[in-house]
């Protein structure tokens, strides 16, 4: 078989002497060709030599003519084009293909090897215009009737545009500009998609509105009956092609959703090395908590989720109506090692986990009874705008410990897409197993999942710390190493290999540094102490500083003061000379006997001032607030939530003291070798259980 190729008709690319060609801004004309050389002469007379590849590849390369016996040139067919044809259209076009080629060349583009040409068709013999109407006789003859004039067309076609010139006209023609839209107004079309793109922030309706807002659309901008809708059917299957998925008359969830994909590609965030970047942010867990004595609800979740492993550094449940000082517990929790809790399998040790337990207890001996979750040390922190992470408190907490913070664009929830898949993922890993489940909306809720709840926030804070610890020794679809593209890694592998990569060693946070995250205030220290919101707090060792100045001028002199406002119950006073803490008691605990948060005196407060009493009164607010806290079955109205929340403060876990760090010697600059007795201060617990003493 002799195969036919349309480089033989019309090479395409190939320069011949006397072809006319402009070149660097000027007209030049080829009169010599040697090699790949071309020798130019310009319309100036002037003579050079170039590079057949320099002169192609110039900018400016544009061939204007060709000489007279040069074989004109011939476009390349789009192959792709022709390949999405329907199979019978591309079959009438190469039955027509293999008569126009035999007219050209004499042969027919499937002839064998060394086969002549029919007389007909013979080059040598016949002119062009014999051999078209001896093809025009013979498919007449065959049946197939055709003028001379419509196949000197398609042969004129077949040159400039190869095979696709032959494709039927219908198939041919372009797509509307919106795909489905047919002969419709493109002034309709053009109103329909602004319709579509405002059905964005409302709320789902159907198509009779939107027919009726988009003849809103044209009568504003061209005129009370200036363009005609199509009939309703035909509206109605033109909102079926231009809508996407029928995204406009679904879910107004996900159609809010779509909206605030990127657009186009966009660049994620990377990172190198554990906690680089690290993503923060709350949402409501879809599980029902039992908060107090007939108080069910869905708590909030706080977490942090490290970019580069994958590690929930920290998990945070509280009752709802997160405060500044939340986000601040959750960045001390992330600082300080997880302890292993009474009850949990050995197998959540850190000492058996792959993470570098040797290498990390040379730093710190405290992670020798650490569960097997790392401390990492952010440098970046992505937050929203959510007014718990825009806090003074946190941002300043942040401050203290040299923590960058990188708010995310409003309405974007793909710059910090890893913290909301981790919050999905905690949803189907842990939630679903735990009574009280509420599913992810009220379509996939239970009759009544209020009923089925069973633990209360502590109980489920521990179970899902230790949820946490499972996690981290997890594969993760997320991470992958390039040495080992077959296998997922868990949160901890990822963890040790970007250890050994780029050598992050962490210090976690002391004591001290825990008190520093809290909340804080200025305030003097009288005969009887310091008075924050009318609470009163003293200890034997503020004597030496009351009625003193602190030297602090731009404080007006006045102490600086650490509280938690989960448990006011004490504060912490900073001495200016010796920077240690003071750790002074409510004067009248006895009273409450129990921790008590800062809202919950705010609400005594309330009820007592309800009552047309004074609400100034230390010892009158502190009688409403026993009685309050002991009211478990039927709190007054509007208490039902402050309590909830506090009990809920008072029940939270401590966390259990590890071991504290070696102690480093230093040299004794007054020559005293009398030692003085040091109480060893643990890792400080903002949130005791309820039962033990306070004083």
């Amino acid at each position: 078989m002799r195969l036919w190729a349309m480089s033989e008709l019309a090479p395409r690319g190939v320069l011949k002497v006397g072809d006319r060609l402009r070149f660097e801004g000027r007209t030049q004309q080829i009169v010599g060709l040697e090699g790949t050389a071309l020798r130019l002469v310009s319309e100036d007379g002037d003579l050079s030599v170039m590079a057949a590849s320099h002169v192609m590849a110039d900018a400016d390369f544009e061939l204007l003519d060709r000489a007279s016996d040069a074989v004109p040139e011939a476009a390349l067919p789009p192959f792709a084009l022709v390949d999405a044809l329907p199979p019978p259209v591309v079959e009438q076009a190469r039955f027509w293909e293999r008569h126009v080629v035999e007219v050209i060349t004499g042969l027919p583009p499937d002839a064998e090897e060394g086969m002549a040409p029919r007389p007909e068709y013979d080059p040598a013999w016949r002119t062009l215009m014999e051999r078209e109407a001896a093809k025009v006789a013979e498919m007449a003859a065959g049946g197939q009737r055709i003028s001379r004039r419509t196949f000197f067309r398609m042969r004129q076609r077949y040159e400039a545009e190869g095979l696709w010139g032959l494709v039927d006209g219908r198939s041919r023609k372009p797509p509307a500009p919106v795909p489905g839209t047919g002969r419709v107004d493109e002034r309709v079309v053009s109103a329909l998609a602004e319709a579509l793109a405002g059905q964005t922030e409302l709320s789902t309706g159907d198509r009779k509105r939107l027919m009726m807002q988009t003849e809103q659309i044209l009568t504003e901008k061209y005129g009370e009956g200036a363009v005609e809708l199509p009939k309703r059917a035909t509206f109605y299957r033109l909102v079926n092609n231009v809508a996407k998925n029928n995204e406009p008359f679904g879910s107004a969830v996900v159609r809010r959703q779509r909206v605030l994909r990127p657009a186009g590609p966009f660049t994620p965030s990377m990172a190198a090395r554990p906690g680089e970047i690290v993503q923060i942010d709350s949402t409501r867990l879809d599980v029902m908590a039992v908060l107090d004595d007939g108080v069910v609800a869905r708590p909030e979740m706080t977490i942090a989720v490290d970019v580069t492993t994958r590690t929930i550094c920290a998990a945070l449940l509280r009752p709802g109506g997160a405060k500044g000082v939340d986000a601040a517990l959750l960045l001390a929790r992330m600082l300080v090692p997880e302890p292993m809790r009474p009850g949990w399998s050995q197998a959540l040790a850190m000492a058996d986990s792959i993470l570098p337990h040797e290498r990390l207890m040379a730093v710190d001996t405290r992670l020798e009874q650490a569960a097997a979750k790392p401390v990492i040390i952010p440098d970046t922190i992505v937050i929203d705008h959510g007014k718990v992470f825009v806090s003074n408190t946190f941002s300043s907490a942040c401050s203290l410990l040299g923590i960058s913070l990188q708010p995310a664009r409003p309405r974007t929830p793909t710059d910090k897409a890893i913290v909301e898949r981790t919050f999905a993922s905690i949803n189907s890993l842990f939630c679903q197993y735990v009574a009280g489940y509420t599913g992810s909306d009220v379509t996939r809720r239970g009759s009544d999942p209020a009923a089925e709840a069973v633990w209360t926030l502590a109980q489920l804070q521990d179970l899902l710390d230790e949820w946490i610890i499972c996690w981290q020794q997890r594969p993760h679809e997320g991470l992958r190493n390039p040495y080992m593209p077959g296998r997922t890694l868990s949160p901890n592998e990822s963890y040790a290999i970007a250890v050994a990569r780029a050598g992050y060693l962490p210090v976690a946070l002391s004591t001290e540094d825990y008190i520093e995250l809290l909340p804080v205030v200025w305030r003097a220290i009288n005969d009887y102490g310091v008075k924050i919101d009318y609470r009163t707090y003293d200890s034997p060792d503020l004597n030496r500083l009351r009625r003193q100045p602190s030297g602090m001028t731009a404080k007006q002199d006045l102490w600086e003061v650490h509280y938690d406002p989960y448990d006011v119950s004490r504060v912490w006073v900073r001495r200016s000379d010796t920077r240690r803490w003071i750790e002074a008691t409510w004067t009248h605990l006895p009273m409450v006997r129990a921790p008590f948060a800062d809202f919950t005196w705010r609400h005594a407060r309330q009820l007592l001032a309800d009552q047309g009493k004074d609400d100034t009164s230390e010892t009158a607010v502190a009688q409403v607030l026993a009685k309050l806290l002991r009211r478990s079955g039927k709190p007054p109205a509007g208490s039902a939530r402050v309590l909830a929340r506090t009990r809920a403060a008072i029940e939270a876990p401590s966390r259990p003291a590890l071991p504290p760090p070696p102690a480093v010697e230093t040299e004794d600059h007054n020559g005293d070798d009398e030692e003085i007795p040091v109480t060893p201060f643990g890792v400080f617990n903002p949130l005791e259980e309820e039962g033990k003493p306070l004083w």
